[in-house]
């Protein structure tokens, strides 16, 4: 067999984040009957929909801890590796945090793919490692039917500069650092359908570390903070408005989105993850058009980073953010709940 002809999508039957259990079957598993420990250290835990659990140490710093793995989103088994350990280490800085240290989780085919395209997964995390300046320090491997790879990332971060998905307060700003439609443009690569072009635009976007997070930390005006995944923009931004206890508003004209979008939605192009986000979460949202719901429920792999910034800093937190790059529009605001739809889009 050779290596470097094998497409890993055509080993899986699901790609990426759009792996992930559906909101409503996730709430199911996780409930239970019986008392959980308390821990008073645990700043941030399981009874909470964050990215990362956070443990206070006691010395005013606190350990993050978050893992993520999935399955190909992409054939390049390098490729593979980048984006899930991208998307793992995403999870650190969505806490606000600095990423110190990570270990791998494998699951492979022994009987179907090579060692040596395995070997390549792991090129492409030790590469992502090293641009985020950790160690991929070990990990564990299993025989397993289909590929699957990810990270158990720790991190670091000063108390006084964690954020939370829940701390946000009415009249915050929001903002996205990556454009939606990842889970689109994956779904037209298994359907042999994707342009290189696009392809292209998807994998530089996967790849591409939310380190932004780690200075978005240590801003005030920066109020909450979560990264967009495998629920779509409307499920983590659900989990922000009631965690925080408000509602919100988003110009769908204003949310970044992949300008090819049109094309593949004409060819009923899109993820089933999204009608699973749908089912679960839908009832909590506004009038959509179906283009609309396609694009905002479309289950994002190592998305962009979701920031809630109070709505007076929202200027001076622009002009900051172009300093280092990154030219944000505010695309919806955080409001009051009332008996309304939990997100109204207009």
């Amino acid at each position: 067999m050779n290596i470097n002809e094998i497409k890993l999508t055509q080993y899986s039957h699901g790609a990426g984040c759009g792996c992930k259990i559906s909101p409503a079957i996730l709430d199911t598993i996780l409930h239970s009957s019986v008392p959980a420990a308390v821990d008073p250290r645990l700043l941030v835990g399981n009874d909470k929909r964050d990215d990362a659990a956070v443990l206070d140490l006691g010395n005013g710093t606190a350990l993050i801890s978050t893992t993520d793995f999935f399955m190909p989103i992409v054939d390049d088994a390098f490729e593979f590796g980048r984006i899930a350990s991208t998307n793992a280490i995403s999870d650190v800085y969505a806490m606000g945090g600095k990423p110190v240290l990570a270990i791998a989780i494998l699951g492979w085919p022994v009987d179907k793919l090579p060692a040596e395209v395995a070997q390549r997964v792991l090129e492409g995390a030790r590469a992502v490692c090293a641009e985020a300046g950790i160690t991929l320090a070990g990990g564990h491997s299993i025989d397993c039917p289909e590929p699957v790879f990810g990270l158990a990332v720790n991190g670091m971060v000063q108390i006084e500069h964690l954020k939370q998905n829940s701390t946000a307060t009415e009249g915050c700003r929001l903002y996205l650092t990556k454009p939606l439609g990842v889970g689109i443009l994956s779904t037209a690569q298994k359907r042999g359908i994707l342009r290189v072009v696009d392809a292209a635009i998807a994998l530089e976007s996967m790849t591409k570390l939310n380190n932004l997070g780690e200075q978005l930390g240590k801003m005030p005006a920066v109020k909450a903070l979560t990264d967009v995944t495998g629920f779509g923009l409307l499920g983590h931004l659900s989990e922000m408005c009631e965690g925080s206890g408000l509602a919100a508003e988003i110009e769908f004209d204003k949310v970044p989105v992949i300008g090819s979008l049109p094309y593949y939605l004409e060819q009923n192009c899109f993820p089933g993850g999204t009608q699973r986000n749908w089912n679960s979460y839908g009832h909590k949202i506004g009038e959509l058009t179906e283009t609309q719901r396609y694009i905002l429920a479309d289950p994002q792999t190592s998305g962009g980073l979701l920031i809630a910034v109070e709505g007076r800093e929202a200027e001076g937190f622009e002009t900051e953010l172009r300093t280092l790059g990154y030219d944000l529009t505010s695309f919806g605001t955080l409001t009051s709940r009332n008996d309304g739809p939990l997100i109204r889009v207009m």
